[in-house]
């Protein structure tokens, strides 16, 4: 499959806003009062925003990763089509 420039980077610039993003909403959860407990003891509101934001970095992950990918293919074919021309 042939991914556009343009396709791979946006792609990549997903993958680049979630995890600023999602680092930002980890940050925020940490400091929030609703994250523990007053003994100190996570809740779960804590475990349930933790693991949507773990999900989240693995997806932004994988996306921008396959953005990179496209952008280096589409990279690559305008190199050899540089190279044939020659």
């Amino acid at each position: 499959m042939r991914m556009s420039r343009r396709t791979s980077l946006f792609l990549l610039a997903f993958g680049v806003w979630s995890w600023i993003i999602w680092i930002t909403f980890a940050r925020n959860l940490w400091d929030s009062d609703n994250a523990f407990t007053a003994d100190g003891s996570p809740t779960p509101f804590f475990w349930v925003h933790l693991v949507l934001a773990v999900v989240s970095f693995v997806l932004g992950t994988i996306i921008g990763v396959i953005g990179w990918r496209g952008l280096r293919a589409t990279r690559n074919r305008a190199d050899s089509k540089d190279v044939n021309r020659s």
